[in-house]
């Protein structure tokens, strides 16, 4: 499965931003989404998630601000609203397959200016 990661860029405090990730290749396998993040100087986490049967899980510090969504099992997105510079990192697409391997994007930048 290779992921590939768009839609980063710089807004300022208060836009929106969605980015996208793509599937490729086993694709049929793929159990769980999500969407982790890492700032400068800073481990990565999850931003949030959705598993095969629907449930979604977020960070407390998006919860109402951001929504993940699938496509099917090519396509994820993370809509982002109210963004804050506290969001600023680059983002990382993740996937899980049904042997529960994972499998990571290339990772798309996110700037907030305040």
């Amino acid at each position: 499965v290779q992921l590939q990661a768009s839609g980063g860029g710089l807004v300022q405090a208060g836009g929106s931003l969605r980015l996208s990730c793509v599937a490729s290749g086993s694709i049929v396998s793929i159990r769980n989404v999500a969407w982790y993040r890492q700032a400068p100087g800073k481990q990565r986490e999850l931003v949030a998630q959705i598993l095969s049967g629907g449930a979604t899980k977020y960070a407390s510090s998006v919860q109402g601000r951001f929504t993940i969504s699938r496509l099917g099992t090519k396509n994820t997105y993370l809509q982002m609203n109210n963004l804050k510079p506290e969001d600023t990192a680059v983002y990382y697409c993740y996937a899980e397959n049904q042997n529960y391997r994972n499998y990571w994007g290339q990772g798309t930048l996110v700037t907030v200016s305040s």
